[in-house]
C-alpha cells in the first residue's frame, strides 16, 4: 500500500478526537470549524472504514475499533510532532517547560534528592510540579494532557493507551519506638501484632488496607487508631508511644536515620512486596525531553 495515496493530517485528526471526545474541543485545537472538522471526520471514518466515534450522553465514545487503533496511532503520531520538534527545537540545555508528576510524599522523598542536582547540571530551566496521586491511576490527567508521569506502587489495570517501567521493588517491616515494650524483642510474634495499637496510611480513607486484607484471610484483625493521608508523617509520630507502623522497608530506614528513637522488626504478617512504576501515556512516549526524565527516573531508582 502507497503512504502517498493517505493523508496523514486524518491521523492527527484522530489523535485530537480521540483525547477530546468533544467535537467542539476538538475543532478548537484542530482550528477548524465544526462543518470542517466534521467533513475531516467523515473521511477518517471511510479510511477506516469504522464509525470510529458516535455520540454518548456526554460528547463522543471510542468504538472497539478505534480503541484498538489508538494503542499503536497514538504512539505514531506523537513519534511525528516529536520528530518534528527535535528537527526545530533547543537542546535539553535550554528546554524551558513544567513538567507534571502525579506520586506520593514517599516518592518525592526518595527520589528528589537525587533527582534536582541532575536537573540543575542538566536541564536547569525545567520545572517539576508534583501532585498527590491520592491512592489511583491519574486516569483522565494522563490522557488529557493535566500529568506527563505517574509514580507509585499501587497502580493496577492499566488501559492498553499507557506505558509502565518498573523502577524498585520493596518488602514491608515495622516501625516502634525502641521504648515499646514489644521491642525488647528480636521479632514480633503474630499474637502481639495483632493485640498492638497501629497507624497506618490512607490515601483514599479506606481503614481497610493491605496488612487488614491479610489479616482478615487468616481471620484476624488489629486496632488501628488513625488513619494519615502521608506515607511519611506516621514514621515521625512513633516515638515515645505504644503504636505500630508497619510501612516500606526504604521509610523506616530514614525514619530510623532521622531519629534513634525508632527500630524496626520483621513484619509477622506475610505481605507480598510491593512493586514502584512510573506511568505514562502513549501521546508521551516519543517526547524526548520525557524520555530523558524517564531514564534518570529508572536509573536513579534501580540503583
Amino acid at each position: 500500500m502507497n503512504i502517498s495515496n493517505h493523508d496523514l493530517n486524518l491521523l492527527l485528526l484522530f489523535k485530537v478526537v480521540y483525547e477530546e471526545l468533544n467535537l467542539t474541543r476538538a475543532a478548537q485545537r484542530m482550528h477548524l470549524s465544526q462543518p470542517a472538522l466534521s467533513h475531516q471526520l467523515n473521511r477518517l471514518r471511510k479510511e477506516f472504514d469504522d464509525p470510529l466515534f458516535v455520540r454518548a450522553a456526554r460528547g463522543l465514545t471510542a468504538t472497539p475499533r478505534a480503541e484498538r487503533l489508538a494503542t499503536e496511532l497514538l504512539g505514531l503520531v506523537a513519534q511525528l510532532e516529536q520528530f518534528y520538534q527535535n528537527a526545530q527545537s533547543p537542546g535539553l540545555h535550554q528546554q524551558k517547560r513544567q513538567l507534571r508528576i502525579y506520586s506520593t510524599d514517599y516518592i518525592e522523598q526518595l527520589l528528589l534528592p537525587k533527582l534536582l542536582p541532575v536537573l540543575a547540571r542538566e536541564a536547569p530551566q525545567l520545572q517539576l510540579v508534583f501532585r498527590n496521586t491520592q491512592g489511583q491511576l491519574p486516569k483522565m490527567e494522563l490522557e488529557r494532557g493535566d500529568c506527563d508521569l505517574a509514580i507509585a506502587g499501587f497502580y493496577q489495570d492499566l488501559p492498553l493507551t499507557f506505558y509502565q517501567q518498573k523502577l524498585q521493588q520493596e518488602h514491608f517491616v515495622v516501625l516502634l519506638s525502641v521504648s515499646h515494650p514489644l521491642a525488647l524483642n528480636a521479632e514480633l510474634s503474630f499474637s502481639d501484632y495483632c493485640q498492638a495499637r497501629h497507624l497506618m496510611t490512607t490515601l483514599t480513607g479506606d481503614m481497610h488496607g493491605l496488612v487488614d486484607k491479610a489479616l482478615a484471610l487468616q481471620g484476624y484483625k488489629r486496632q488501628v487508631v488513625a488513619g494519615l493521608s502521608s506515607f511519611m508523617t506516621p514514621a515521625a509520630m512513633l516515638a515515645e508511644t505504644d503504636l505500630l507502623l508497619t510501612c516500606l522497608a526504604s521509610i523506616a530506614e530514614q525514619a530510623c536515620s532521622q531519629n534513634p528513637q525508632l527500630t524496626t522488626r520483621p513484619c509477622p504478617v506475610e505481605l507480598s512486596p510491593v512493586q514502584v512504576s512510573q506511568i505514562w501515556h502513549s501521546r508521551t512516549q516519543g517526547d524526548f525531553v520525557l524520555a530523558w526524565l524517564r531514564r534518570q527516573i529508572h536509573q536513579l531508582l534501580t540503583q
